[in-house]
């Protein structure tokens, strides 16, 4: 099972359908993001067979230049969003690492860290505008198709609406990670201190396979 079959047989469906046409109305006369090209980018940089680690976001930042396809990411030379900054900062205090001065996961994404928002478009300034339209259908096929993937996965679940898809993950190949959102409002409810991105290799390295570099 690869990205392209999922998305070939979502695209029949009539949902599917309806939310491309609603997607091509949008970007006529409104500023959307992230741009066409970058769309899809979380699965074009991680391949569902090389995926390790699943981090689940909700939708794309919704500021100028921004969004680039991957979540709680941003683009070289945009600011590093609040949320970022927190997971930085966990990153460096459970592993003793020191993280970049940029806030792109491009290099996390190549090493097998899928960063899925499961809405993928966002109208500018707008946060959550594309929510219903039929893209929560479409990742949640996704992510019930990573589910049955064979290899070891780990889930890392921030907050309610990341949680929300535990239900789904059913498969005891796979590690499940929870703790609070990231976002400096939740971030002290568990977030912080928790280590998950330590857990998360560990968990790799249990299982034989090469760990995550978070830093770049």
């Amino acid at each position: 099972m690869t990205f392209k079959d999922i998305y070939h047989q979502e695209s029949e469906k009539p949902y599917f359908q309806q939310l491309k046409t609603f997607i091509q109305q949008e970007r006529l006369n409104k500023t959307i993001y992230p741009k066409k090209d970058d769309l899809f980018k979380a699965f074009d940089l991680t391949p569902f067979d090389q995926i390790k680690v699943v981090i689940i976001g909700q939708d794309p930042y919704h500021g100028e230049g921004q969004a680039h396809g991957l979540c709680f990411s941003v683009n070289k030379g945009i600011q590093i969003p609040p949320s970022l900054q927190n997971i930085y900062k966990e990153i460096e205090s459970s592993l003793g690492v020191k993280m970049p001065k940029h806030g792109d996961l491009t290099h996390w994404a190549k090493q097998g860290v899928l960063l899925l928002n499961t809405i993928l478009t966002v109208e500018a300034n707008k946060p959550l505008s594309h929510q219903n339209k039929g893209w929560e259908t479409f990742t949640l096929e996704i992510i019930k198709a990573i589910n049955r993937l064979n290899q070891p996965i780990c889930f890392l679940l921030f907050g309610a609406h990341a949680r929300s898809f535990k239900p789904y993950l059913t498969n005891p190949k796979h590690c499940i990670l929870e703790t609070s959102h990231p976002s400096p409002l939740s971030n002290y409810r568990g977030f912080s201190g928790s280590q998950v991105f330590l857990k998360c290799n560990q968990f790799l390295q249990n299982q034989g396979v090469q760990t995550i570099q978070w830093q770049e």
